[in-house]
C-alpha cells in the first residue's frame, strides 16, 4: 500500500480548467525581432515554437507608435480619432479614452461573456473604470519569468469560469541606466538590462556583441548602434523565456490546449526611425496566434492585421461578438451605466461620439489559411506621444502603396525625451544634418515633406518619396482623397486641416 501511495504522489495534478482561455502577451517597443520572421540573431525559442505551433502574420500593423496610444486600440478595438486617447495617460500627460469606451474595452466584454480577467505588467491606459479588470497581479514588468511565476495561480485556480490574461512586459522598452563600459563618447541605453552583465533572477541573459547584431534599414550602421541593438536584442531575449515559462505552467495545469496564445508588441522598437514615427519601423509589430482548436498550424500568413482587430477577434473567440454589427452581443448601455455615477463629470462621456460597432474586424476566419484574406488597407495615425510633442500624422496603407500626411510639416519633428538621448541619435546628430540616418539624413528626418507616398511593394524601406514626383500626382490625389474619407468616417478632427491648411 505504501509503493501504491508512493506511484500516486509522483503523478503530477492535472487540473481540468475552462475550455477557450486566453492569454494575450504584449511587450513594449520590440519590432519582429524574432526568429520565426527570419531574424538569424534573435534568440526567441519559445516565440518561435509558438509561431511552429499556430500561426504568424508578417503583416501585422500597430495603428500607432506610441505606448499609451496604442494601448488604448488594442484594448478598445476602436481608432484613436474616435476613443480619445490621443497620447500617454500618466502624469503630466493627462489623455485618456472617453468613459463611453466602456461598452466595447477588452476586459469588460470578456468579464461580460464569463471571463476571468486578470492584469499583469504595463497597464497605461485610463480611465480604469473603462478598462477594469477583476484581478490586478504584481511583479517586476522586467522579468517576464517573475510575471509568469505571478500568474501560476491564476492558471491552475479552481474556478469554472475560463481567464484571460493580459501579460504586459516593459521589456525591450529604453530604461534609465548606460552601459559604461562601451568605449565610445555616447554610451548605449541598456534596455531593462543590469549593469555589468548581470542576471535577472530566474533569467539566463543572453549577450550580444554589437558586430553580431542586425542593423534595420531605417537606422545607421554605426558603432552607436550596434552597441544599443546589442541590449535591445538581450532585453527580446529575456522576454521570451517568460513566454516559455508561461507555456510550461499551462502545460502542467493540462490548459496549453485549451488556451488561447497572442504574441504581440504595442509597436516598433525604440528607436528614432521606429517608435513614434508612422514608418515602417514603428507601425510593424510581430504577431503570432495558437489557436488551440484550429487544425492547421506552422502557418505563415500575408494577410494584413490591425492592432485595432485585436479586441473583436478576442471577444469572437470567446464567442460574444455579434458578427453581423460586429459589436458586443450584449451591448453596454453606457449612457445608463454612467448616470448613476455621481463622482463622473456627465459632460463629456464620448466626444459626441456614437459607437455601434468595432472599427477592427476579427481574423479569427483567417486562422488557419495562407492567404492575404481580411483586410487590404491599414489605416494609422500619431498625434501626441508625450504632451509636448505635438505632431499629427495620418496614415493609410495598402499592399502597393503608403501615403503619409504630416499635418504639421512646418515643425521640427519632435522627439521623445529617451529616443533624443539615445547614443544612436546623437553620434549622428552631432556630425550635422548632412550625417547619414538609415535611408535619410539627419536633416531629412527632422524636417519632412507635407506628404509622404511610397510604393511600398517596391520600397519597403521607404528611401523614395514619390510625393514629390510629378508622375504620380494621380496616384498622390487618389490616396488624399482615400484618407480625407476615412478621417471623416472616423471624426477625426484633424480633417479640418484639409480646409484651413
Amino acid at each position: 500500500m505504501k509503493l501504491l501511495i508512493l506511484f500516486f504522489g509522483l503523478i503530477p495534478t492535472v487540473i481540468f480548467g475552462a475550455e477557450k482561455n486566453i492569454i494575450f502577451f504584449i511587450t513594449d517597443d520590440q519590432s519582429p525581432t524574432l526568429g520565426c520572421y527570419g531574424d538569424p540573431v534573435a534568440a526567441t525559442p519559445a516565440v518561435d515554437a509558438l509561431a511552429g505551433d499556430g500561426m504568424f502574420f508578417r503583416n501585422a500593423f500597430a495603428t500607432t507608435a506610441s505606448c499609451s496610444a496604442s494601448r488604448s486600440v488594442v484594448m478598445s478595438g476602436l481608432h484613436n480619432h474616435k476613443n480619445g486617447q490621443y497620447g500617454h495617460t500618466h502624469d503630466f500627460h493627462k489623455f485618456e479614452s472617453f468613459r463611453n469606451v466602456i461598452s466595447f474595452s477588452l476586459p469588460r466584454v470578456l468579464a461580460d461573456v464569463g471571463y476571468r480577467t486578470i492584469q499583469i505588467g504595463k497597464y497605461h491606459v485610463a480611465p480604469e473604470e473603462v478598462f477594469h479588470f477583476e484581478t490586478y497581479l504584481h511583479a517586476n514588468s522586467r522579468n517576464a519569468v517573475e510575471m509568469a511565476n505571478e500568474c501560476e495561480k491564476e492558471i491552475k485556480a479552481k474556478d469554472d469560469r475560463p481567464f484571460f490574461i493580459y501579460f504586459a512586459t516593459s521589456d525591450p522598452h529604453r530604461s534609465a541606466g548606460v552601459d559604461k563600459h562601451f568605449s565610445g563618447k555616447h554610451k548605449p541605453n541598456l534596455f531593462g538590462n543590469l549593469k555589468d552583465k548581470q542576471h535577472h533572477n530566474l533569467v539566463k541573459e543572453v549577450f550580444y556583441k554589437g558586430k553580431e547584431v542586425i542593423v534595420p534599414p531605417f537606422l545607421p550602421d554605426t558603432a552607436e548602434s550596434r552597441s544599443e541593438l546589442a541590449h535591445y536584442y538581450q532585453s527580446c531575449a529575456r522576454i521570451d523565456q517568460g513566454l516559455a515559462r508561461l507555456v510550461e505552467l499551462l502545460k502542467e495545469a493540462g490548459l496549453y490546449d485549451k488556451t488561447m496564445i497572442v504574441f504581440t508588441a504595442d509597436h516598433g522598437m525604440a528607436f528614432p526611425g521606429g517608435k513614434t514615427t508612422v514608418y515602417e519601423g514603428g507601425l510593424r509589430v510581430p504577431f503570432v496566434v495558437r489557436n488551440p482548436y484550429e487544425q492547421k498550424r506552422g502557418i505563415e500568413s500575408d494577410a494584413m492585421v490591425s492592432h485595432v482587430d485585436i479586441t473583436p477577434s478576442l471577444l469572437d473567440f470567446a464567442g460574444g461578438l455579434d458578427g453581423e454589427n460586429n459589436a458586443p452581443k450584449n451591448l453596454l448601455n453606457s449612457k445608463a451605466y454612467w448616470k448613476s455615477k455621481s463622482y463622473v463629470n456627465k459632460d463629456n462621456l464620448g466626444g459626441n461620439h456614437k459607437w455601434k460597432s468595432y472599427h477592427g474586424r476579427s481574423w479569427l476566419p483567417v486562422l488557419g489559411k495562407t492567404g492575404r484574406e481580411n483586410r487590404d488597407m491599414i489605416y494609422a495615425s500619431h498625434t501626441f506621444h508625450e504632451i509636448q510633442m505635438y505632431y499629427p500624422m495620418r496614415v493609410i496603407q495598402d499592399r502597393s502603396y503608403k501615403f503619409i500626411w504630416n499635418i504639421a510639416s512646418a515643425l521640427p519633428y519632435p522627439f521623445a525625451s529617451d529616443l533624443f538621448a539615445a547614443s544612436t541619435w546623437q553620434a549622428q546628430l552631432e556630425k550635422g544634418n548632412d550625417a547619414p540616418y538609415g535611408t535619410k539624413t539627419v536633416g531629412e528626418y527632422v524636417q519632412r515633406a507635407p506628404f509622404e507616398l511610397f510604393a511600398i511593394d517596391k520600397d519597403p524601406y521607404e528611401k523614395y518619396n514619390l510625393a514629390l514626383d510629378p508622375q504620380y500626382a494621380g496616384v498622390l490625389a487618389t490616396y488624399k482623397e482615400k484618407l480625407k474619407a476615412f478621417q471623416i468616417e472616423m471624426h477625426d478632427p484633424w480633417v479640418l486641416k484639409w480646409k484651413y491648411e
